[in-house]
């Protein structure tokens, strides 16, 4: 079997060790026989989605946004296009911001977004950062619950997040998840990230898929069933090590705290 993976500005875009989470999807499927072929993508490309089953892109600081953001917008429809075919995606941050409606600075500067998600991001001067952990039971036990019955943790994210952009949702999204300890979306501790069909933006970097395997087989399994069908099934791998350092950064989310800036 094989993915096909496309890294969306990989070197504008790569906030935090995001380059992480092309790391742990490539060993999770070598691990398993599946071949991915990852296929960089930079600003002034053609892009072509026609055989592609998933796409990242990672978070970039404001000036790394405006870098890629009037880019980004030409690729727009067809990327829209992708996700409503079934395309798995998963954005970080200023991805996720640029993946909404627009961004707004906070010195009034306004980004177009690509519209993927019904989403806005204001700029602020409340800088967001620290460990954060996520609830995504919601979000997910309604959805492929054969391959959840499977999992044997908990639906939970682990992650650092650090932004200042306030992203809200609208009715055409589900988030990600319940913010169990952070600041989420907008500040208030309430949710993180959203969820498009099989698109996927969220705040948490550092890396996200490496600390929480379980997600990560999740979009590999998405990517398989949008090149193979809905028969996919992937093998089960030892994750004790895994596991073991989710717990200890659980714990770290639940003590550590942050001094903001």
């Amino acid at each position: 079997m094989i993915i096909k993976l496309v890294h969306l500005y990989a070197e504008e875009m790569n906030l935090y060790g995001d380059y992480g989470n092309i790391l742990s999807l490539t060993k999770r499927c070598t691990w398993r026989g599946i071949d991915i072929e990852v296929i960089r993508v930079k600003r002034g490309d053609v892009l072509d989605l026609t055989d592609i089953d998933m796409l990242f892109m990672g978070g970039g600081q404001d000036r790394n946004q405006l870098a890629v953001a009037e880019d980004l917008v030409t690729k727009g429809s067809q990327i829209r296009e992708a996700v409503e075919r079934g395309m798995c995606v998963l954005t970080i941050c200023g991805a996720f911001q640029l993946f909404g409606h627009y961004f707004k600075t906070k010195d009034g500067k306004e980004l177009k977004g690509i519209s993927v998600f019904d989403a806005y991001t204001v700029g602020s001067d409340l800088r967001m950062i620290g460990n954060i952990l996520v609830d995504c039971t919601d979000t997910f036990q309604k959805s492929d619950r054969g391959y959840f019955l499977s999992v044997k943790q908990s639906l939970e994210l682990i992650g650092f997040e650090n932004h200042s952009g306030k992203t809200f949702l609208g009715k055409n999204v589900i988030p990600l998840g319940r913010v169990v300890h952070g600041y989420g979306n907008d500040g208030t501790g309430s949710f993180e990230g959203c969820r498009y069909r099989n698109a996927f933006g969220t705040y948490l970097h550092g890396s996200l898929l490496p600390k929480n395997p379980w997600f990560t087989d999740y979009l590999i399994m998405l990517a398989l069933k949008h090149r193979y069908g809905s028969d996919v099934a992937i093998d089960p791998l030892d994750d004790s090590i895994e596991y073991s350092a989710f717990e200890s950064a659980k714990r770290r989310s639940e003590t550590a705290r942050t001094t903001h800036l």
